[in-house]
């Protein structure tokens, strides 16, 4: 009987502090994604409850990369690609879903602050161009990430029921960036966020995508020599064939 009431007492004080707290919890149909020859793009189920009543917004961030911004310039006539504009550690890939509409119920200055949307996503440049320059050259990095499906346009929608389930499909397309993703969950309450999850996915090519990928970036003059070869051997295959014939 003593034994009881201390396992009821060590219960009671670990839950009591937490009885009248707002959380998420969330997770997804699967951690990994494989990329392999066939791949034509997924989709993950993200589901999950809050233990309070509130707006739910998950954001989607890809791998960290570096990525160069280029504009076409006319130059006696002829329009070649100017110099290059650097943007350095950015998300490769990003994408925000919510239960509603965020200018509804989220405050600008939290959307700032958490980098929720792509209007707020930190991408600055070192490069020597004027303000006005560096804000078109940022829109530009942004409609091109949209165009190939890397940036979400608009927040997606969580499905949800009874006001604390919550669930959506998540689309990766084709040519999805390989690396690790972070997956953060979001609880608002009248404008705050009151509970932060944060999880891991993982996207990466196996097989023999996975060895060609790791050449081709670890030994990149090897495999552009590799690449010559097999071009010229099968240039050379095609003309006996056809001599034949």
């Amino acid at each position: 009987m003593i034994r009881g009431l201390l396992l009821a007492f060590s219960l009671f004080t670990v839950f009591a502090p937490t009885a009248h707290a707002q959380g998420v919890i969330v997770d997804l149909s699967k951690n990994f994604v494989a990329i392999t020859a066939g791949f034509t793009g997924t989709e993950v189920l993200l589901f999950g409850t809050t233990s309070g009543y509130g707006e739910v917004v998950v954001v989607i961030e890809g791998p960290k990369q570096d990525l160069a911004v280029r504009r076409k310039e006319n130059i006696a006539g002829i329009w070649v690609n100017g110099q290059p504009v650097n943007f350095e550690n950015i998300p490769a890939f990003y994408q925000v879903l919510s239960t509603s509409s965020l200018d509804e119920w989220l405050p600008l200055s939290v959307r700032e602050a958490n980098q929720i949307g792509v209007e707020y996503l930190d991408l600055e440049t070192h490069a020597k161009v004027s303000p006005p320059e560096a804000a078109e050259y940022r829109a530009a990095l942004i409609r091109n990430k949209q165009r190939i499906g890397h940036y979400g346009q608009i927040e997606g929608r969580l499905k949800l029921t009874d006001g604390r389930l919550f669930r959506s499909n998540v689309s990766f397309p084709a040519n999805v960036p390989v690396g690790i993703y972070e997956v953060r969950t979001y609880l608002v309450d009248k404008g705050k966020i009151v509970s932060t999850k944060s999880m891991p996915l993982t996207i990466n090519k196996i097989g023999i995508e996975a060895d060609v990928f790791r050449v081709a970036h670890q030994h990149s003059a090897l495999y552009g020599l590799a690449a010559i070869v097999i071009a010229v051997l099968a240039g050379l295959g095609g003309n006996a064939l056809f001599r034949k014939r």
